[in-house]
């Protein structure tokens, strides 16, 4: 993951001059019964933003966190996923940080950071009024091709997807997935003329 730029992972990539809200999401996997397994989370359905969307733990940095150009969103990514999912961040294994990727409807710079789940420890939704759930996710389930497709925005962006536990996860959060997978080898062919319309809410 060294050599990934940012333009192999999105055509979003943060504005010139600085602008843009920093921020971190912890892509975390582990050892499922299984197999490999991705961790994410649902946001509660009452929020004003991404509500109900799947997605990873993770949220703005803050000042203690330190310099967002190294250290900071390491430690904003496992603060963020402890607050978020309760996970004991004393179990992670963090591998470094992709580069930084730009979401336009919110203004976030996110730095995805990757990490290992070595000792797994419980999980779930701390505060249901900003999470609805924390699952995890084989990663054979995200890279079969009969759970995924391209997701179609009414304004009419389109993204892949991925229909799984219950979910369809779409927009930055399957964007970094599917690039995940590519860039590790584990991409299985998959009919991208499989659409799955989102409503204008989303």
């Amino acid at each position: 993951m060294e050599t990934v730029q940012g333009r192999q992972l999105s055509q979003f990539l943060p504005p010139a001059g600085g602008r843009g809200r920093p921020s971190a999401v912890l892509v975390l996997f582990g050892e499922g019964p299984t197999g490999p397994e991705l961790l994410l989370m649902e946001r509660a359905g009452g929020l004003r933003s991404h509500a109900g969307q799947p997605s990873f733990p993770g949220g703005a940095l803050d000042p203690e966190d330190g310099d967002p150009e190294t250290t900071g969103p390491l430690r904003a990514a496992l603060r963020e996923a402890e607050e978020e999912t309760g996970l004991d961040p004393a179990g992670v294994q963090l591998f470094g940080a992709l580069p930084k990727l730009y979401i336009p409807v919110s203004g976030f710079v996110v730095t995805p950071v990757l990490g290992w789940w070595r000792t797994p420890s419980p999980v779930g939704a701390v505060d249901p009024g900003e999470t609805a759930r924390v699952f995890t996710v084989p990663v054979a389930d995200l890279t079969d091709p009969a759970n995924r497709a391209t997701a179609v925005h009414p304004l009419g962006h389109q993204g892949p997807a991925f229909l799984v536990e219950s979910a369809l996860v779409w927009g930055f959060t399957a964007g970094v997935i599917d690039r995940i997978l590519h860039f590790a080898g584990w991409e299985r062919p998959w009919d991208r003329t499989r659409q799955v319309p989102l409503d204008r809410r989303s």
